[in-house]
């Protein structure tokens, strides 16, 4: 995994410093280390920088680091054991890093940062609330980019916007969005579920009833319409709305006034219309329930959400953002394998986001605290049943080179992807005759372990590169034709070290 951009390391003690500029110049990002004194300078002449990792400042900086995350609000912080926070913090404290450093625990972390930073554009014009309603956005794949881009493009003017997309798409995230982005935010937004009230209620619902306009109207009551005056009317699911009813939207559209039931006084309707809808409204024009002029006054400008399954990439940040929304409300955490991510990247997600979240929400009360591995998941979301794909063979790759202590009762030993494997003795490989005669064992004699077999040829060739390399991970890699991540992954998993050159 390898990321871009600057994080700047403020940590007093040289060894630490060091450490951790290694692990974060190996991930991709740019380190600027030094004194914590010349940190902080460097930290007010760029604005602009990505990441501020805070580790102990000692007594050579006399600082509150709330006080400093305050001051730099556009900045993602992280912060190590060794800093003590307390009372509420800033938005952009991110999180802190484990005493025992932990690969998953810092590309979890990083993708947080990410997703912060990739946010900052959009929430720059907008209040805390709207920060909040944007998160729900966040993804890195070029169809929540677009739908990003076209809220920041219209949010500005006061067009009708017509939102499509399947059910759980977020439709009413994004209505609330431009609400917030627009001119209009002080005001109210009003969502109507066209779906959910009865066609001869509907009208009255949207434009309101004086006493005794009809059975049951008992006292004058304001419509939908009168409480968004000045804000935003988000119309959901406006395909299920009967056409007699469209014939009176597609009047106030047109004049921008409407009179409440049973009244003939005139009200102007100063209000931007924002209508959304999982159905083909040109399909249903075609099939004469949809009014074909209410259809082109609404879709002045669309916005189509993309179905969930159309951003298999987009998942493992989403449920970062739901694992942090919903802690707060379960007073827990999870966090997931590698083989449980791919797992849940491979599923169909009819629902999209919001089956995603509820499942996130019912793994936080069924396991609060833990770390969730395939077997914790659903039988629904396993994906047992379905084909193999390139996800399924990066699963059984993971399983391959994930030996299970033998030796260990704790279910948690079973997906420790942390844990370095623990392998029998084995022949040692010297050349290419013990090359060829480890990969045509004589089955006949009592069989073989293929992953053991598979590993100890790894840890071989692995030796090898490093010692014809000197140690330098970077030209092992070339040797063995592998990416620098896929082999400090392995040297991770097999407890081999670059130093560790001796056969």
């Amino acid at each position: 995994m390898q990321f871009s951009g600057t994080i700047l390391i403020l940590e007093d003690d040289p060894h630490s410093r060091e450490h951790l500029e290694t692990i974060f110049s190996f991930l991709g990002l740019t380190c600027q280390v030094g004194e914590v004194s010349d940190c902080l300078s460097y930290l007010d002449s760029s604005p602009q920088l990505d990441i501020c990792l805070v580790g102990a400042l000692g007594s050579s900086a006399e600082i509150a680091v709330t006080d400093l995350m305050a001051k730099y609000p556009a900045c993602a912080f992280i912060t190590t054991a060794a800093v003590k926070l307390n009372g509420k913090l800033p938005s952009n404290c991110i999180g802190t890093l484990p005493p025992n450093l932990n690969y998953d625990d810092i590309i979890t972390l990083l993708h947080y940062c990410q997703s912060f930073k990739s946010m900052q554009k959009f929430t720059r014009r907008a209040n805390d609330k709207s920060t909040q309603l944007l998160k729900l956005l966040v993804g890195k794949g070029e169809a929540i980019t677009q739908v990003r881009r076209l809220i920041e493009q219209v949010a500005g003017t006061d067009a009708n916007v017509l939102i499509l997309g399947e059910s759980g798409t977020g439709k009413e995230v994004v209505a609330r969005a431009i609400h917030e982005l627009s001119k209009r935010s002080k005001k109210a937004f009003v969502p109507v579920n066209c779906g959910a009230i009865p066609g001869e209620l509907l009208e009255s619902e949207l434009f309101g009833h004086e006493k005794g306009a009809f059975t049951g109207a008992f006292a004058a009551r304001e419509g939908r319409f009168e409480l968004a005056q000045g804000g935003t009317l988000f119309l959901d699911e406006i395909g299920d709305m009967p056409l007699a009813m469209q014939v009176k939207l597609l009047r106030v559209l047109q004049e921008r006034q409407f009179e409440r039931v049973g009244s003939n006084k005139v009200i102007k309707a100063d209000v931007r219309i924002i209508a959304a809808t999982h159905q083909n409204l040109e399909q249903m024009v075609a099939a004469k329930t949809f009014r074909e002029d209410l259809y082109y006054r609404l879709n002045v400008f669309p916005i189509e959400t993309p179905p969930l399954r159309s951003r298999t990439d987009d998942i493992p940040l989403l449920i970062q953002e739901l694992v942090n929304r919903h802690s707060g409300e379960q007073h827990a955490s999870i966090r997931f394998t590698q083989r449980a991510m791919l797992t849940l990247m491979q599923n169909e997600w009819h629902g999209n986001v919001r089956e995603l979240s509820n499942l996130i929400e019912r793994l936080l009360i069924l396991h609060p605290n833990e770390v969730i591995d395939v077997p914790e998941l659903p039988p629904k979301y396993r994906g047992e049943d379905k084909a193999p794909s390139e996800l399924d063979e990066r699963t059984a790759l993971l399983d391959a080179f994930s030996v299970e202590d033998a030796a260990s009762d704790s279910p948690a030993a079973d997906f420790d992807d942390s844990a370095p494997i623990v392998l029998p003795d084995l022949p040692v490989i010297e050349g290419e005759e013990d090359l060829a005669r480890a990969f045509t064992p004589d089955l006949a004699t009592g069989g073989v372990n293929l992953k053991d077999l598979v590993s100890n040829v790894e840890i071989t060739m692995i030796k090898q590169a490093l010692a014809q390399c000197d140690g330098v991970v970077a030209k092992a890699c070339e040797i063995l034709g592998l990416r620098r991540t896929t082999l400090v992954e392995k040297m991770k998993k097999y407890g081999i070290s670059a130093q560790d050159k001796e056969m």
